[in-house]
């Protein structure tokens, strides 16, 4: 009878062990509905970054696909494209007038014009040999036909329209999303790693390391974050999504610092801490192996909050033009883009890039704000 007892309590007490922090924090994600389909929609973002830097989808973003400006498929097709396209083919379907003196040149230029088209020549428009389509050809190939694509109709409308190059807006969101998401994420990395390293150090030891790390802390938050972010690019004038991610990645380091070395100057004196000092451990093992994984979801939390913070750092950079070079697409850059669209009445490449953002950005606040909570001990 006491042996089932003490085996009752024995088997009570271990699964009551065994359900940590992270059991407690899967279960309320589980339970809170917002937080799941939060988590499936920047789960969706994410499919779409691996499969756009693999070069399944989008690879062929910058290729003219479509007629400048091409509105979305629900618009129907432009009137004014319409209407130059049929007189286009008006003109080519008009007789010949038997007395013009140049009717055989012109027969000539256009049988050559069309040999040219089928590619079986090297003959411009103009009727002139190309002294450079040889290279091009070969250059063409090398690049898999998508430089000298002269056969392929250029279409009037997309599902989400066309820029002014004849560019998919739909292929360049996916393309901007990946690197938007990628500087997020590299960013938030750094900044995670420099803000726990230092907090570490200066909760843990204290004293003049703490004084200093202090000191050097309240250099950078005494500066607007912003400001300090575009005076260091202004500085550096290397566009680039390395130096995006440098660049924001020293700069956001701090909020990480503050609650990091909080929680370490709490956790140093606790019995486990003295107890690894008493058996001689070292300092290093004990501020990484003992402490930190007890203050590891302070970390987590904070990389979730800065990869948004840090998203639309990266489009304010590249919106004023101190991100991307020329030839990457982001975010930022479209809506750089859709400046000079949006007085000419084409907004859908504004809509593309705003949407795609505001959907990324509201499901990661919502699923960073439910794990916070998840993660909080003193909830239960």
């Amino acid at each position: 009878m006491l042996s089932t007892i003490f085996k009752g309590k024995a088997s009570s007490n271990e699964s009551s062990a065994s359900t940590g922090l992270w059991h407690l924090a899967l279960n309320r994600l589980k339970s809170d509905r917002i937080a799941v389909v939060s988590f499936f929609v920047v789960l969706f973002y994410f499919i779409l970054l691996a499969l756009s830097m693999t070069g399944v989808i989008a690879s062929n973003w910058n290729k003219e696909v479509a007629v400048s400006y091409a509105p979305p498929t629900f618009l129907g097709a432009d009137a004014e494209s319409d209407q130059i396209k049929a007189n286009t083919e008006s003109a080519a379907a008009l007789p010949e007038n038997p007395v013009d003196p140049l009717k055989d040149i012109i027969q000539q230029l256009n049988v050559e014009i069309q040999a040219e088209q089928q590619g079986s020549s090297a003959i411009d428009s103009y009727g002139m040999i190309d002294p450079l389509a040889e290279d091009m050809r070969q250059i063409d190939q090398q690049l898999g036909g998508h430089l000298l694509d002269q056969k392929q109709v250029l279409k009037t409308t997309l599902p989400f329209g066309a820029d002014k190059w004849g560019q998919d807006v739909l292929l360049k969101t996916i393309k901007g999303a990946e690197t938007s998401i990628l500087v997020g994420l590299l960013s938030a990395l750094l900044a995670v790693v420099i803000g726990t390293f230092l907090g570490a150090i200066a909760g843990y030891f204290g004293g003049w390391v703490d004084d200093v790390l202090n000191w050097f802390y309240n250099i950078f938050t005494s500066i607007p974050y912003l400001l300090l972010v575009l005076a260091i690019a202004a500085v550096l004038q290397q566009k680039g999504i390395l130096s995006i991610v440098l660049i924001l990645g020293l700069t956001g380091w701090t909020g990480v610092f503050r609650l990091v070395r909080a929680e370490y100057m709490k956790h140093k004196s606790r019995e486990y801490v003295l107890a690894a000092k008493a058996i001689g451990v070292s300092h290093l093992r004990r501020m990484f192996v003992h402490i930190f994984p007890n203050v590891s979801h302070i970390a987590l939390v904070q990389i979730s909050i800065l990869v948004v913070s840090f998203i639309k750092s990266e489009v304010i950079l590249s919106f004023l033009g101190f991100g991307v070079p020329v030839g990457v697409v982001s975010w930022g850059s479209m809506l750089n883009e859709a400046q000079s669209e949006l007085i000419l009445g084409k907004w859908w490449q504004l809509a593309a890039a705003s949407i795609a953002m505001a959907i990324l950005v509201t499901a990661f606040s919502m699923f960073t704000d439910a794990l916070r909570d998840a993660l909080d001990p003193k909830l239960k």
